[in-house]
């Protein structure tokens, strides 16, 4: 396997506040990557850091094998990285397909010919359960995460970002969204995911990488993580049962 995302001490301060202190990790091709940490850490922070959203005080982003570091998040999903948010945010007033469509049309590389197409062959892959042409206001949770990850990947990405994609889903809509996530990267997409539910890292996750105080505590296979003891006290508690 090769490196999809590569960062080397990357930095990101506000005022006073290191929100991200020198993280330095490595995403292979075709993994699921989970980040988790407690509320403010700086996990969102650092995704943002990567993504575009911030341009990072220090260190390096490699995406793909280039040097990425400050990139606009409209050329960072041009290049084949697309994320969703913690919050659902969809045009409201357009449908769930108008929604796909927009990232059909411009997250992609190229120009796609058939952006229409595109769109309904995307809600299709993540069975999105209502009519295309339902607005996206009258959606509810579990149909905006799908909308979500439709349209997210109606740009074609390599990699996928999910920020608490599993936030607000009862058990039953966990394990649909989780089989979702697997077709995603038997597909071909790499994806880090920021989670807490730990019956979605622990089904889901190759790696982990644990995030306390900005700074990256632990990172290694999934179950040897979980069992830190290092983690257990920044984050789980208490040492996961398997």
């Amino acid at each position: 396997m090769s490196a999809v995302l590569e960062t080397n001490e990357v930095l990101k301060v506000f005022g006073g506040l290191t929100a991200v202190d020198h993280v330095t990790l490595s995403v292979q091709e075709g993994e699921i990557f989970g980040i988790i940490g407690p509320n403010g850490a700086g996990k969102t922070t650092f995704l943002n850091s990567i993504a575009g959203t911030y341009v990072p005080d220090g260190g390096q982003v490699r995406f793909l094998g280039e040097d990425t570091t400050g990139f606009s998040s409209d050329a960072m999903c041009r290049r084949g990285m697309a994320r969703t948010f913690q919050i659902s945010k969809p045009f409201p007033k357009m449908t769930a397909l108008e929604n796909v469509m927009v990232a059909a049309t411009f997250g992609n590389k190229t120009i796609i010919k058939n952006p229409t197409a595109l769109a309904i062959e995307k809600l299709a892959f993540v069975e999105f359960p209502m009519p295309v042409h339902t607005p996206a206001e009258s959606l509810n949770t579990v149909q905006l995460k799908r909308l979500d990850l439709a349209r997210a990947l109606a740009s074609n990405p390599r990699l996928l970002l999910l920020d608490e994609l599993a936030a607000g889903l009862t058990t039953g809509e966990l394990g649909d969204l989780m089989d979702i996530i697997r077709k995603i990267r038997d597909s071909g997409v790499t994806i880090i995911m920021i989670e807490h539910i730990m019956r979605v890292i622990m089904g889901l996750c190759d790696r982990l990488a644990v995030i306390y105080y900005g700074a990256k505590i632990a990172e290694g296979p999934t179950i040897e993580v979980a069992q830190d003891p290092k983690v257990a006290e920044a984050y789980l508690g208490k040492k996961y049962d398997l």
